[in-house]
């Protein structure tokens, strides 16, 4: 069995989902953890058993031990590392999205399909066995022909400093919006077509980003229809809603951390059949970030076991989306995806 060296760039929140998730497995050895602040790469180092720790990934990022980068970093870092990363060819895990612009996403694209290395943005959700369960149902029939989609994402944030330095670069529409956009796309097999969207100031000192509470409409090619809703505030409630509507009933997604009561038992999908008036529920034990899951994948392109699955092209797709939703919210208008998107 290969044993696959990781560097880690970004000691942050999402960067210990990662290596939590993975610096124990039997094929993982952690080679360096990199961080701006060398206090916090120490701190990963001693807890995830890393060989090296420093304040600079090019200190290792040319080490033949070294086979996988994780970018764990804030967006407007995503590109530059993936340059780095084709001269020192390696692969790359990159935390999405892939970036705050469509310039830097269609630059970002282009490279990806000419290296000659595995990029794999981490949409983790492809990964959630939930999601996976309701994209069968939904291909099973179970709901009838789709129609609609309510997806709510709204966050009361406690640690406020960590969500102000995100919202310098990227709103919660992009931040958040591209996993259930790839989401929408992927259970369904449809494409979103083009949005509008409403955004708002809630809460004060959000910096130089011109709304951190929005709202994205979505028509999709088969004349279905959805919306998403993401905020980050220090005053909103946090409220998380994943509902997909169809000409025969519903499926309805319950985080465990959001359930009432029996929360050991994981998610709760709720089908809901108008035939009869009959209701089913299905508890599902899934990580909410499989990390693991979502490296294994990649290690299984790299090997050539596995197409690349899900494909660059599906996530950019959801990438221009998220791009033309952020548009149509600051400029309040309808954007058609992938047209005039520069």
């Amino acid at each position: 069995m290969k044993q696959y060296g990781i560097l880690l760039i970004g000691c942050g929140h999402i960067g210990e989902a990662h290596i939590a998730d993975i610096y124990y497995r039997e094929n993982i050895r952690i080679i360096a953890v990199v961080d701006t602040d060398i206090e916090r790469a120490k701190k990963f180092q001693r807890k995830y058993a890393a060989v090296y720790c420093s304040t600079d990934y090019h200190d290792y990022l040319f080490r033949d031990d070294v086979d996988i980068v994780i970018c764990a970093t804030y967006v407007d870092t995503h590109l530059t590392i993936l340059k780095d990363c084709i001269k020192a060819k390696k692969h790359l895990l990159c935390e999405k999205p892939i970036a705050a612009n469509p310039e830097d996403g269609d630059e970002f694209y282009n490279l990806v399909k000419h290296a000659d290395i595995k990029v794999l943005p981490a949409h983790i959700l492809r990964y959630n066995r939930s999601y996976q369960k309701i994209k069968q149902l939904i291909n099973d029939g179970a709901i009838g022909q789709f129609q609609m989609a309510r997806m709510i994402q709204n966050h009361h944030c406690k640690d406020w400093q960590r969500y102000y330095r995100l919202l310098q670069d990227c709103t919660p529409i992009l931040d958040c919006g591209v996993h259930y956009f790839d989401v929408l796309q992927w259970i369904t097999g449809q494409k979103i077509t083009q949005v509008s969207g409403i955004g708002a100031i809630v809460g004060n000192g959000i910096g130089r980003c011109p709304y951190n509470y929005g709202i994205a409409n979505l028509w999709l090619s088969d004349g279905s229809v959805g919306y998403y809703e993401a905020g980050w505030s220090e005053t909103l409630a946090s409220c998380n809603v994943k509902e997909f509507i169809g000409s025969e009933g519903r499926i309805t997604l319950t985080l465990k951390s959001f359930r009432a009561s029996n929360t050991e038992e994981g998610d709760l999908i709720e089908l809901y059949c108008k035939n009869g008036n009959q209701y089913h529920t299905i508890n599902v034990n899934a990580a909410y970030k499989p990390m693991w899951e979502q490296l294994s994948a990649l290690i299984a392109m790299i090997e050539g076991r596995m197409a690349d699955a899900p494909s660059f092209d599906e996530l950019y797709s959801a990438f221009l989306v998220s791009i033309a939703a952020d548009r149509a919210i600051r400029d309040n208008c309808i954007v058609a995806v992938g047209n005039g998107m520069k």
